[in-house]
């Protein structure tokens, strides 16, 4: 196959700009071949050179005691004590998610997967947080199935159990769904590895699937919008084989063990070029690389497709000079393909052959050290300030039947049971799940200790939406918060940034400001970022989706036997409010808001970070303590939302509750019940322990108020709404399945 000529015209097909082109030129100090030009272009693009980002993702702090590898490598890295450390991260699949559903969603798992596992961590747990579009649009439905039996069949077939996440739904989301993925392994402290290729001399060495053409430019897809002809860009979706990459799994960490090896990486997005630049780069190398020796599955590839296939199951590394032979055989024990194609070389050069042939001859710093970095304009829109003004209360009459607005908004998606999606994934493979998906937090023990990670992603958009400061302050709070109310101390957390078109200032200006919020809560809350991804692009014909910053967030529990749930536990325990202070009329950005009176406006609930890091120390004192029966946090839905959900997530089945109205007497009923607040936790405990759990909550200066009690057939908050237990359960229940029609 004859390459084509590379011309100005070309390389904007490619997503490079004019003066991107001419900057290859000058490197290069010549016109670019077809191969060199593909190179650059994924190497460039947004989605693997960060060009738009990178000097807002500096406001992160990335250091802390724990922090053993921060941003810069496959996943992060934090020390739990024990000699023990976790390696996590979250990546988006959302692109090719939206074209293809089931195989954007299963090569997602599979590539964060490999992400963990490259450092020398097993994975014991992923998440995913989901935005779909409305429940009613047309193809809503396909994409909930897809997506969700991507993640099930991948996840179930590796072994690595899915215990957690969230599933939204907006509009916003019509054209553009979100599929971000998460996961959480374990590595000793001593056994962690890195990206490098070093050693002039040592051999680079393929591994794992062969190359085919699937995949091809998904760096480059992932760097644009949508428009009327993305169902063409189908072929840029990889094909995942959980098996294969279960094999993998288990014949790096075998070779792992040994010290056979000196760096390796995962072959993510650009695959063969990201791995191979990647690695030269970190350690300040060359390598030389010959194509014929690469293992292919298709006939005819030629260079430009070797280099930009994106082929799933597959690494690449660098081994010690004669000790070829030892990676070799292990991956031929496991039978898996490995082959030794090229070495490292001193010049800070790429020369890739093929046919006998030099094909490419690229330096490699130039390529990833000085891709183009852009800090491009930003501008508050014109519309933000009238989005921010709180609806007149007048304008928004108070509902006829509180209670059956009540039922309504726990039957919602946003608020139903996610069982339909959750009974697909295989939450307690390798018995390491203690808390199942359904509560605040996610809780897994380390085994052969007694120690707990607790994990959560949160975001909530329309937040985001209204304020980019705020929601991305929130962002990090409530998935902080969540943890906390496990009983866990948060240290640390990674982050998957959705956002739109970064050139435009609108987009821009809402992406640095979420940024500066979240960099401000972790801050105060001195929780490290140490991993994460930024999606751009999401939009489709123009139209972008609201700035969807989340944040996955892991906690540790020296003791997992002091974990906590959401639910309440026992008849007669006494029913807390810890943050009484925290509670206020904002309706503003709220589900009630949305769901009833049809508007997405108004200013969310304010933030106060000195109260959120002492709630939060608060709440694992009293874990630790063992005052407590539960605890959940006020969220979506308000007060009355997360008393029903104490209430009627109860695996034992719902129970009741009696508990005062928190507010004062002026408050009007609809915003008693749903106004949205930060920073408060409803809490149970025995009667005994009623007197110690104040005393606690003094000494950590935390407003609380005691409410009532657990037990009887209803939900009652005096003098305001009450439901029966068992009818709001089945509303709960039934509702996400019954919305989306997707009974049985």
């Amino acid at each position: 196959m004859k390459e084509k000529p590379v011309t100005l015209e070309l390389a904007r097909e490619h997503g490079l700009s004019g003066e991107e082109f001419e900057r290859v030129r000058a490197i290069l100090g010549r016109d670019p071949n077809f191969t060199e030009l593909g190179i650059f272009s994924v190497m460039w693009s947004e989605h693997c050179s960060y060009k738009s980002s990178r000097i807002h993702l500096k406001k992160f702090p990335t250091k802390g005691p724990r922090v053993l590898q921060g941003p810069g490598e496959n996943a992060g890295v934090v020390d739990i004590g024990d000699g023990l450390a976790v390696s996590f991260k979250m990546e988006s699949h959302n692109h090719p998610s939206f074209i293809e559903p089931y195989q954007g969603a299963a090569t997602g798992v599979g590539g964060i997967l490999r992400d963990v596992f490259t450092m020398g961590a097993r994975p014991i747990a992923s998440l995913d947080s989901l935005r779909f579009g409305r429940p009613d649009h047309p193809r809503t439905r396909y994409l909930v199935t897809g997506v969700v039996a991507g993640i099930a069949g991948y996840g179930n077939c590796i072994g690595v159990p899915t215990v957690g996440g969230e599933v939204y739904f907006d509009e916003c989301y019509d054209g553009n769904i979100l599929v971000n993925a998460f996961t959480l392994g374990v590595v000793k402290r001593d056994g962690i590895w890195r990206g490098y290729a070093s050693g002039v001399g040592n051999p680079v060495i393929y591994v794992g699937s062969k190359t085919g053409r699937d995949g091809i430019h998904g760096a480059t897809m992932a760097s644009g919008e949508f428009d009327e002809k993305s169902e063409e860009k189908r072929p840029t979706v990889q094909v995942g084989d959980p098996f294969t990459e279960k094999l993998l799994l288990e014949a790096c960490l075998e070779l792992m063990k040994t010290d056979a090896i000196v760096g390796i990486q995962d072959m993510g997005a650009a695959g063969l070029t990201s791995s191979s630049f990647e690695m030269a780069s970190r350690a300040g190398t060359g390598f030389t690389m010959d194509l014929d020796l690469v293992p292919q599955r298709e006939e005819g590839m030629i260079p430009y497709e070797l280099m930009l296939s994106e082929s799933q199951e597959r690494m690449l590394m660098v081994a010690k000079k004669g000790r070829e032979g030892e990676v070799l055989e292990i991956f031929d024990k496991w039978d898996l393909d490995a082959s030794v194609i090229g070495e490292v070389t001193g010049d800070g050069v790429a020369r890739i052959r093929w046919r006998g042939k030099t094909v490419a001859e690229i330096p490699v710093a130039p390529v990833t050290d000085q891709a183009p970095l852009y800090d491009r304009p930003a501008a508050r829109p014109e519309w933000q300030e009238a989005l921010q003004r709180n609806p007149d209360p007048a304008s928004l009459p108070v509902p006829a039947d509180l209670a059956g607005t009540w039922m309504r908004l726990m039957s919602c998606p946003e608020m139903a049971d996610k069982k339909w999606v959750f009974r697909q994934y295989d939450h307690m493979i390798r018995t390491n799940t203690l808390v199942l998906p359904g509560s605040d937090a996610s809780v897994l023990r380390v085994k052969g200790t007694r120690k707990g990670i607790a994990l959560s992603v949160d975001c909530n958009s329309r937040y985001c939406f209204l304020d980019p400061y705020l929601g991305g302050m929130i962002a990090v709070c409530e998935s902080a918060r969540n943890v906390a109310c496990s009983g866990a101390e948060p240290i640390g957390l990674t982050d998957c940034l959705n956002f739109g078109n970064p050139e435009k200032p609108e987009i821009m200006w809402q992406f640095r400001s979420a940024i500066e919020g979240m960099a401000k809560a972790c801050e105060t809350l001195a929780v490290p970022v140490v991993s994460g991804n930024v999606s751009f692009y999401n939009e489709t014909m123009g139209k972008g989706i609201h700035p969807t910053p989340t944040v996955g967030m892991v906690g540790l529990l020296e003791d997992a036997g002091d974990r906590l749930v959401q639910w309440f536990d026992a008849p007669g325990d006494a029913v807390f409010l810890a943050g009484a202070d925290r509670m206020g009329e904002c309706v503003g950005g709220s589900l009630y808001l949305k769901e009833v009176h049809g508007k997405v406006a108004g200013t969310p609930p304010p933030v106060d970070l000195d109260h959120e890091k002492r709630l939060q120390r608060f709440l694992a004192a009293a874990a630790a303590e063992k005052l407590l029966s539960s605890a959940h946090d006020l969220a979506e839905g308000g007060f009355a939302c997360a008393l029903a959900e104490c209430c009627v997530t109860r695996p034992d089945g719902p129970i009741g509750a009696k508990v005062a109205n928190p507010f004062p007497a002026s408050v009007r009923p609809d915003f008693v019940l749903f106004a949205e607040s930060q920073g408060a936790v409803l809490l149970s405990c025995p009667p005994g322990k009623k007197g110690a759990l104040a005393d606690a909550a003094e000494r950590f200066r935390i407003k609380m108020k005691e409410l009532g009690n657990v037990g009887g057939e209803h939900i009652d908050i005096e003098g305001v709404a009450s439901v029966r237990a068992a009818d709001l359960h089945r509303g709960w229940r039934d509702g996400f399945a019954k919305t989306l029609g997707l009974e049985g």
